[in-house]
């Protein structure tokens, strides 16, 4: 199966998702549930594969700035985040995390295959949960459940435009992805 093919599979999470959370909104317990679940098998994910490989690879320099730059675009996020409210302030916070997520999946399958499609499955359970949250707070202003659909498919397609992105990498020349 072709690398990008493998962004499909967390973007209809996230619309099946997005459904599920129109068709019956998930209670408080089962949100927090699903949250802890996808950032535990997240993490598990890049302790046990990705970082391994990013360790092994002899070029320090290359991971103190991918680690650098990684801290900066978080931070920034949260900056955006604290100076907007509401469901917008949500959607765009939502839009970069899935644009990021795809970034670091296409990074992972240059990285190798196994790699790629350990973070699919990790991812998948992540963007499940986005889509959820961003149903049930969209919900509070759209009453159209279509549109709510719509928005949140929207903004998964953002998935595979950052995998797109992060895929290219593999065309550069090997000194400059190693270090």
């Amino acid at each position: 199966m072709p690398m990008l093919n493998y962004t499909f599979i967390p973007l209809l999470a996230t619309v099946l998702g997005s459904i599920a959370a129109v068709t019956r909104p998930p209670g408080k317990r089962v949100t927090s549930a699903l949250q802890h679940l996808a950032a535990g098998v997240v993490f598990a994910a890049a302790a046990t594969e990705i970082l391994p490989q990013v360790m092994h690879g002899n070029s320090p320099i290359a991971t103190l700035v991918g680690g650098a730059l990684g801290v900066a675009a978080m931070l920034g996020l949260k900056t955006f985040e604290a100076q907007f409210k509401g469901p917008a302030a949500l959607l765009g916070a939502v839009a970069i995390d899935i644009a990021i997520d795809g970034l670091v999946l296409g990074l992972a399958f240059v990285a190798g295959t196994r790699a790629g499609v350990l973070l699919t499955i990790a991812l998948t359970l992540e963007v499940l949960f986005l889509g959820l949250t961003l149903t049930t707070e969209l919900g509070k202003t759209i009453r159209s459940k279509a549109k709510i659909v719509m928005i949140v498919a929207a903004i998964a397609l953002l998935l595979p435009g950052g995998a797109s992105i992060g895929l290219s990498v593999a065309e550069l020349p090997a000194a400059i992805i190693v270090g």
